[in-house]
């Protein structure tokens, strides 16, 4: 038997927020809440919007590991004849001194740009680096074991941008107070308190291949109120007391290696513009282009006001999040576009008040209420998605997909596009109906599925459940949709729906308790592969009363999948005439990402 063999595929990140197939992705500021026209939740109609949808997937676009690299070594030979700043029993020397150190009441305080040197240790001692507005300062960790007993042991007061380099093989530790007495003044007359471990005013960037643990006490681990961003193979730890790592601006993370635990906020956070509510170009967006995480937050795993990116790069991010909030949240546009992530959640896996676009990589989510949700669009190019456990598999007004493969496991809906309004004349918003609401009834907002290429599998089981759910339309042109019902509970009763072509043929009938498909305004299909297996639909484009059997192949001589269940009426619609057990030794295999098996020619 031949089988599909799995490609890697790498789209292009020249713009920060490249998306490989999506011209609308390509946008990270103001434009970021500009919803374009294919993409807004007011829309009211879509079904004559899946003809110019042509981009179909028939390889799934799996990575693989690949080695991280740094981009150079960092060592202090270099810089052996420049400021060290030496911390012994909490007494400070300062050695090949530059006339721009100052220390005092246990306090070491920088003034220019250059190269320092930080080593030795010390439990109550701090750093400030307070230089000109144009200057770089770097600061050398040499095997620094720092601490404050009443403050952050490093404070960018100010500067144009400071380096934090991690010298290669060290190991480095900060850790602050759990309380603040220590207020600065700043230029406009107010006064600020330190807020985390590491705490930077201006920019900070993070690089070597060194160490560094960090504890933040007082509230946050790292914070920058700028830009932060790390590259190289730094080893980073942190356990904050709120987020672990913060950056107010941007987080652009190029590799290394993170545990993060974010005890009562976000494992990674960027909020610009959040308090306005208003985009600013490049602000508030987290990118991840490499590393391995391991993420544990006691609110969201990764949170972005403006925008988040995981794309490949010269390595592969792999990404694990355990989260008692949403796994990976922002409030306008989350682009997958690469990476391995599997999320754990109490709330949604993935989620977006506004859009979502998947054009690559491998997510797996397990989800204690939606597995991704899209208060507007769910775009679906590439990649592979991998929902194990949700209470809605996947929601969203608009529910696009393009390509690639998806497997979604849900104990309600497994893909429910819902949300907007109902009145044509209303404002759109995110109206949604709740877990369950109404099966097979009429709903008071609007949604739409557009399908039209692919491979997607779709399993619900648990009272009035709904496997594919529409509140308005649902058209498939090209694919392949693999339908599975579990136990149907609920209400059985078999009667005509109020929507959807209602032929069939055998004893199938429809009925108003919603199961394999229901839509308000009709399901119709002109193209692609669709097998649905279960004993209730609201409607279908044909229907087989065939039992089958979990495990055994049923289909035609170029299409066919085995379900995992048993049961008595088969559905099938798209380029599929009829249906019937078969010999699938001779066809491809597509295996899908949750290890089920899809059979073709």
């Amino acid at each position: 038997m031949k089988s599909l063999n799995y490609t890697r595929l790498i789209c292009g990140i020249a713009l920060l927020l490249s998306a490989c197939s999506d011209n609308a992705s390509n946008t990270t500021g103001a434009e970021a809440t500009n919803v374009s026209e294919t993409d807004s939740v007011a829309a009211t109609d879509s079904t004559t919007e899946a003809a110019a949808v042509s981009k179909q997937s028939t390889s799934i676009s799996i990575p693989s590991a690949s080695e991280q690299e740094a981009a150079e070594p960092v060592d202090v030979s270099a810089i052996a004849d420049e400021p060290i700043i030496r911390f012994e029993n909490d007494s400070i020397f300062v050695e090949n001194d530059n006339g721009c150190i100052t220390y005092k009441e246990r306090v070491v305080n920088i003034y220019c740009q250059g190269n320092y040197q930080l080593t030795g240790s010390s439990s109550d001692n701090q750093v400030i680096v307070n230089a000109e507005s144009t200057d770089k300062v770097y600061l050398y960790l040499n095997e620094l074991q720092l601490a404050s007993a009443t403050d952050a042991p490093l404070y960018v007061q100010n500067a144009e941008k400071v380096f934090l380099m991690l010298v290669d093989g060290t190991k480095n530790t900060l850790s602050d107070a759990s309380t603040r007495t220590q207020s600065y003044a700043k230029d406009n007359g107010t006064s600020d308190t330190t807020n985390a471990t590491v705490y930077a005013k201006d920019d900070l960037t993070i690089k070597g291949s060194g160490d560094l643990t960090v504890t933040g006490n007082y509230n946050n681990g790292i914070q920058c109120s700028n830009d932060l961003r790390i590259r190289d193979l730094p080893g980073i730890t942190v356990k904050a007391k709120n987020h672990a790592i913060k950056g107010k601006g941007s987080v652009t993370i190029e590799g290394g290696y993170f545990n993060l635990t974010a005890t009562n906020g976000d494992g990674i956070k960027s909020d610009e513009g959040e308090d306005e509510n208003t985009v600013t170009d490049n602000k508030g967006i987290v990118i991840i282009t490499g590393g391995e995480f391991d993420i544990n937050a006691g609110d969201d795993g990764i949170q972005a006001f403006n925008a988040i990116l995981i794309a490949d790069s010269t390595s592969i991010p792999f990404i694990t999040i355990n989260s008692k909030g949403k796994g990976i949240a922002t409030d306008n546009r989350l682009y997958i576009n690469g990476g391995i992530t599997n999320v754990t959640s109490t709330d949604d896996g993935l989620h977006s008040n506004l859009n979502i676009y998947v054009n690559g990589g491998l997510t797996t989510i397990a989800a204690g209420d939606d597995g991704i949700h899209a208060d507007s669009t769910l775009r679906i190019s590439d990649g592979a998605i991998n929902i194990t456990k949700a209470v809605e598999g996947i929601e969203a007004f608009y529910i696009r997909a393009e390509g690639g493969m998806t497997a979604t496991v849900a104990s309600d809906d497994a893909w429910n596009a819902a949300g907007g309004s109902a009145d044509a004349g209303a404002s759109s918003g995110s109206q949604w109906g709740g877990p369950g609401g109404g099966a097979g009834m009429m709903s008071s907002s609007k949604g739409y599925i557009i399908i039209s290429g692919g491979y997607h599998y779709l399993y619900a089981a648990g009272n009035d459940v709904d496997v594919l759910d529409a509140n308005g339309t649902a058209t498939m042109s090209g694919g392949v949709l693999l339908l599975e019902i579990g136990t149907s509970g609920g209400n059985n009763v078999l009667m005509k729906g109020p929507g959807g072509n209602q032929s069939g043929s055998g004893s199938c009938s429809t009925n108003m308790a919603g199961g394999l498909i229901d839509t308000d305004s009709g399901f119709s299909i002109s193209g692609g592969v669709m097998f649905g297996f279960g004993s209730r639909t609201e409607e279908y484009p044909n229907c087989s009363a065939t039992s089958y059997t979990a495990g055994t192949a049923y289909g035609t001589s170029n299409a066919a999948f085995k379900p995992s269940t048993s049961g008595s009426m088969i559905i099938y619609g798209g380029n599929i005439n009829s249906v019937t057990q078969v010999d699938v030794s001779s066809m491809t295999e597509i295996t899908l990402p949750n290890g089920m098996t899809y059979y073709e020619k």
